[in-house]
């Protein structure tokens, strides 16, 4: 919450154009949890530490690659945010995301870029009551 309005971290992939926003999201490392990823890729990709609340959903989406078809399966969750500052991105992660920004949670499901995660932004507010 930023001055009492539900707010979702979000980040503009280094290379995309200004104003193209996409949730924080990557691969899970050995021994994590989808659940662990998805926190500590939140808090390298946007500086912010949150704290599990539950899952959303997942989507699914089929790209080509070399050539050949590959089916991928993106799990989303939602978190509180805790301590840290938005902006404030892990040094490593600086040749993935070229910003992170607060977005109005109310908004967001128009303001993201991919289908997917504005399904995901949607069932956001609809479990907080935004």
């Amino acid at each position: 919450m930023v001055r009492g309005r539900p707010m979702v971290a979000a980040i503009r992939p280094r290379g995309k154009p200004v104003g193209l926003w996409a949730l924080p999201k990557g691969q899970i490392d050995p021994g994590e949890s989808p659940a662990e990823t998805a926190v500590r890729e939140v808090r390298e990709e946007t500086g912010v530490s949150g704290r599990l609340v539950e899952k959303l959903g997942d989507v699914r989406y089929v790209y080509a690659r070399g050539g050949q078809r590959v089916s991928k399966v993106v799990s989303f969750f939602l978190l509180r945010a805790g301590p840290g500052r938005i902006g404030a991105i892990d040094e490593r992660m600086r040749v993935e995301v070229a910003e992170a920004r607060w977005l109005p949670l109310d908004e967001a499901p128009r303001l993201l870029a991919y289908g997917g995660e504005r399904q995901m932004a949607a069932k956001a507010r609809e479990r907080l009551g935004a």
